[in-house]
Parts: C-alpha cells; structure tokens; sequence
C-alpha cells in the first residue's frame, strides 16, 4: 500500500513536472519571438532614421548584424525588375562614390561598394523576385562594376572614348583630344566578348551570332556600338566604341580657355536660341557637337519650355532643382525600337507628338535620316529647334539635310533646299583639328532674299594661320577668331519681333577685335 501511494505520488510529480516544462517553454519561445520582433523593428527604424549626410556614414554600419533580419526584410520589399535596380543603383554609386570604380587600389573597395548597394536596396525597400538580398547585391556589384580593366576608364573623369579595336588593342581618348594606347588588354577574344556583353546587358542587348552588331548604353550618358563575329574575325574577338558624353560638365569659360569659341561667340547662339531662331550644329565625330549643344540647352531661361529627342538613351539632363522644387519646364523623351513595326516609336512619331506638347524649343540629338524632314517642318512651324548633325562644312550642311530629307518625301532639290534654309537660318560648324584641339570654325548665316536666291554671310570665322612641328615633334596649330560680318536685317527683324531688345540687337553687331 506504501509503495502504491509512493508511485501514485512519483507519477503526479512528474506530471506537474512537465506541464511546469512546458510553460516555461512557451514562455521562452514567446520571449525569444517578441525579442526578435523588437530587434527587427527596431533595425527597421534605425534604417528609416538613416537621414544625414551619406559621406558621414562610415560603411561598417550599413550591414546588419544578423543576416536572417535581411531575408525577413526582402519579403516585404517592392519587387522590381532587375535592369531597372541596375541602372539605378549604377547611376547612384557612381555619382556619389565613384572614387569605389575607379580607384582599384581603394582598401576594401570592393566590400565598401557592397555596402552602399545594400544601403540603397534596403532604404528603398527594393528587390527582385526569387533573388534574396545578399544574392542581389552580389549580382548587382558583377554587373556593374566587374569590367576590369575597363572599369577605370569608364567611370573616370576627363576621359571621352574609348575604342577596342581588338581584344589586345584598346585605345582612350580623353577631353583635351590626347589619345593612349593602353598597355591592358583582355585576356582573350572570348573574354573580351564576355566582358562586353556584360556591359550590353544594362540595356537589355544581346550580343550573339543573330545579333553580331548591336547598340546600347551603360547610364544615360555612356553610349555603347559593338561588333563581333561573323562581322571581324575570331581572333579579334569583338571591336566597340564607347562613348562618354557628358555635354553639361562644361561651362562658358571651359569654351573660352580652350580656344573652342570666343566669349561673343556663345553669346550670340545663346541669344539667338533664347529668342526663337533655330540652330544646327554640324561637324564630323568627335568635334565636339553634343558638347556645344548641351551647353547651349543650359543658357536657356527657365521658364521657356524644353523638349528633347533622343535615340535609344538620353544624354541631355536639363532638368533644374532649387530647394528640392523643378524649376524649368523639360520634358526628355526617347526613341523605342521595336521588331513590331506598330510598337516602335522613332523620331518622327516624338516630333510629332513635339507640336502637341506646345514647346519653346524642340531638341533632336542628332539627324541621321527621315526625321530631317519632319525637323525642318517643326522648325517652320515658329519652334526653335536646336539638333546636330553629320557634315563637313556649314554651307555642305544644307545639302546633306536635303539628302536626308529625300529619304521621307519626293521632292526635287531646290524645293527641299528652300525649306532646309528657311528652317535653320543659322549653321555652326565645329572641327577636330590635327593637333586634336576642337574648334568652332565657322557661323553662317542663310539669307534668304525678296528674290528667293540665297545669300551666305558668314558672321564668325576660325582663321589658321601656321601649321608646324615643334621641337618635341608635336603638331601645332596656330590661329584666331574673327567676326566676319553683321547679321542680316532680315534676321534682326525677326529677333525683334521675338521679344529680343533692341539694344541687344545692337549689340550682337559689334564687332569685337581678333582673339588670337
């Protein structure tokens, strides 16, 4: 009966025993839930709070500590394409810490890189579906900054172009026309071919034996034209021109010291587009025309009403912040190719729908074909319009427009040369001299008299007057610019009738002495 009791007893015990174990343990697993909870809002809340100044943020705090928090975090992010984060987070890193691109000497370069991608990713609360967020970073950082070699010439400063003529041939040019060899290359034709399209991919180009010539671009102002196979030869691997244009970086002054163009010089074309005349600028590659128009574009006052077209990406960035708040009035557009003739949206369409936006000035980056004549009609409509093109002189300029022209209409010559000339009565051509130095060579004007003949006065003019070698066997140029002549009284009439003041007018008459 005693030992009966003592079981009884013992079995009771036990049974408190575990339900006292239990508790606890829902205790415990409840605390440590609460717990986590509080560490992951509270992580969330010291992201959010990351408010001040980035260049303050030293990079060993962007991490989290617990990685299990991020992947947590990733299911309640924003699920976006994975080209569109690229191009974001490209355009964020290399604007705020390009010194991580270009310096590949940088002590932990790479991982600081990583944070900042993570930093941005996390602030913004952005993913990719079926990526985590270690993965995306990762890929992100592949993508963007695993060029090689290339990688500090393409993020870096002063540097225009540069030009792979093979695997093992690659060449830079930068701003003040120097060119260099480089002595890296690729380690062969098929990582050269892996490299670039890698680069291809930010624009979602593919680079392949159906496609072997291809366009595309790294950032809005980093352009790419590559070539492989079957078009060069195997053991070429690929041939790409990179261009790097970033036409708002110069200013007036940079135009002057230079030797591009006198200080009358860009007053008078900012002028002349600021009240209403249209304006080309011509010239071969390389001569520096998107730079004078993207400088141009950034005299024109804010209240004036900007349209721009672009092919396939934009370059131009005119929008103006004050305090947070746009200030000018822009409106940026680009071309959509498109197998599906309905789909794509070329220049045309753009300029069409340009008229329908009611713009001050119309903007075509460049004329390479049947949108010439459809520019040439906006421009007779009363726009301003400002574009560039391919030629070798100003007066050869209308007659390639004309050329272009003939690609949308039929229409004999001199019906097309009439329009051409009443559309764009001012033609700037710019040039690249031997010694690589850019100039603005020549400014014309095209008068058109009561009697339908046509009258080309040149206004301003880039004499040479020697051509040597100097000692160190360095081609040398010396010349000046001079104003030539007045502009018409035709044109003045019409400046006057724009709004331009008369002493303005005046002014843009007087001659200013030879800059030698």
């Amino acid at each position: 009966m005693l030992k009966k009791k003592w079981l009884q007893k013992e079995k009771e015990t036990k049974k408190n025993s575990g339900q006292k174990a239990s508790t606890d343990s829902v205790v415990n697993s409840q605390w440590l839930i609460k717990n986590e909870s509080s560490s992951i809002e509270q992580r969330m809340d010291d992201l959010l709070d990351t408010q001040v100044d980035e260049n303050k943020i030293h990079p060993s705090t962007i991490f989290s500590k617990h990685p299990a928090q991020d992947y947590i975090l990733s299911s309640e992010f924003v699920q976006r394409e994975f080209k569109d984060i690229l191009k974001e987070v490209q355009e964020y890193i290399s604007e705020r810490y390009s010194e991580l691109i270009t310096n590949q000497e940088l002590e932990d370069a790479k991982e600081q890189m990583k944070r900042y991608i993570h930093q941005y990713i996390l602030e913004r609360k952005i993913g990719v579906k079926g990526m985590e967020t270690q993965e995306l970073i990762d890929v992100l950082y592949t993508e963007m900054a695993e060029y090689g070699f290339l990688t500090k010439y393409i993020f870096g400063k002063g540097i225009e172009e540069i030009d792979i003529n093979s695997w093992q041939d690659i060449e830079v040019q930068y701003s003040d026309g120097k060119t260099v060899k480089l002595e890296e290359h690729f380690e062969s034709p098929e990582h050269a071919i892996h490299v670039i399209r890698r680069m291809l991919h930010v624009s979602g180009i593919v680079l392949d034996n159906a496609s072997p010539a291809v366009l595309g671009h790294l950032s809005k102002n980093i352009r790419i034209a590559v070539l492989k196979t079957p078009l060069v030869d195997e053991d070429i691997g690929v041939a790409a021109s990179i261009r790097i244009v970033n036409p708002q970086s110069m200013q007036k002054n940079d135009f002057i010291q230079s030797g591009t163009a006198t200080g009358q010089m860009l007053d008078f074309l900012s002028n002349l587009i600021r009240y209403g005349i249209s304006v080309c600028v011509a010239g071969a590659t390389s001569s520096g025309k998107t730079t004078v128009l993207g400088w141009l574009l950034t005299t024109i006052p804010n209240h004036k009403r900007i349209y721009t077209i672009e092919t396939g990406s934009r370059e131009l960035d005119l929008t103006r912040f004050q305090e947070g708040k746009v200030v000018n009035s822009v409106i940026h557009t680009i071309t959509k190719d498109s197998e599906n003739e309905k789909q794509k949206i070329d220049q045309i369409k753009l300029l069409d729908m340009a008229l329908r936006f009611n713009p001050d000035i119309a903007v075509v980056g460049e004329m390479r074909g049947a949108e010439a004549n459809a520019a040439q009609e906006a421009a007779r409509t009363g726009i301003a319009v400002l574009t560039t093109i391919h030629a070798n002189s100003c007066e050869s300029t209308y007659r390639r427009m004309v050329s272009l022209c003939k690609r949308a209409v039929d229409m004999s010559d001199e019906t097309l040369m009439g329009y051409v000339t009443e559309a764009y009565p001012i033609i700037v051509f710019c040039k690249q001299l031997e010694n690589k130095q850019r100039r603005m060579m020549e400014i014309m004007e095209c008068e058109i008299l009561p009697n339908g003949t046509r009258n080309y006065r040149t206004l301003f003019q880039y004499v040479i007057t020697e051509n040597y070698m100097d000692e160190a066997r360095k081609f040398c140029i010396s010349g000046y610019h001079e104003q030539k002549s007045n502009i018409s009284e035709g044109l003045s009439k019409r400046l006057l009738e724009n709004g331009m003041p008369l002493e303005l007018i005046h002014s843009m008459k007087a001659k200013e002495e030879a800059v030698l």
